[in-house]
């Protein structure tokens, strides 16, 4: 499979004088993209419908370090269809999650002013909460039927996914099955 190089498109909307001593106006965007798909077996087939959605929901900014969270089935897939951005790998039943949430424990009240999370999962709650408590914009990103109550009341807005894609005939058969 040949990787296409496809990139968000991106505004320029200035710089604002930041809190918490940051330099620049910066924003984290936080993708669990097993939550976006509908779960680990679904990354490959609709991966260019995640990001393209996510693209319309969140324009990408000068500045803006996204970081996508995935399983290890899905890294290959996601690597060649979502590039520029920095991937975090983690197995098991919450890995996606996991890896991002130690995304979060890197000091991001002082290098960010804003940050996206692209998942309804109440494991960011708490983590999100504190961003906010600390004076950092937070969105949640999610699909309206998936989204902890927690979650919703720890961000400061929250906006909603469309529909997931339905999964075509067969789409549950992986390379490795085939092979």
């Amino acid at each position: 499979m040949a990787c296409d190089s496809f990139t968000m498109p991106i505004k320029d909307t200035g710089r604002r004088s930041l809190q918490n001593g940051a330099v620049g106006q910066r924003r984290m965007v936080l993708v669990d993209i097993e939550n976006v798909v509908g779960g680990s077996a679904e990354v490959g087939e609709h991966i260019g419908w995640a990001k393209a959605t996510v693209g319309r929901l969140v324009s990408a900014r000068p500045g803006d370090h996204v970081v996508v969270g995935c399983g290890p089935s899905g890294l290959l897939e996601l690597g060649c269809t979502w590039t520029h951005v920095r991937y975090v790998v983690r197995s098991g039943p919450d890995g996606a999650d996991l890896a991002l949430l130690e995304v979060l424990e890197e000091n991001i009240a002082r290098r960010f002013t804003e940050l996206v999370l692209v998942s309804g999962d109440g494991i960011f709650a708490d983590a999100i909460g504190g961003l906010a408590a600390r004076g950092i914009r937070t969105t949640v990103v999610a699909h309206r039927d998936g989204l902890s109550r927690v979650l919703e009341l720890a961000a400061h807005t929250v906006n909603f996914l469309p529909d997931r894609p339905t999964p075509r005939p067969g789409s549950a058969v992986t390379h490795k099955e085939v092979a």
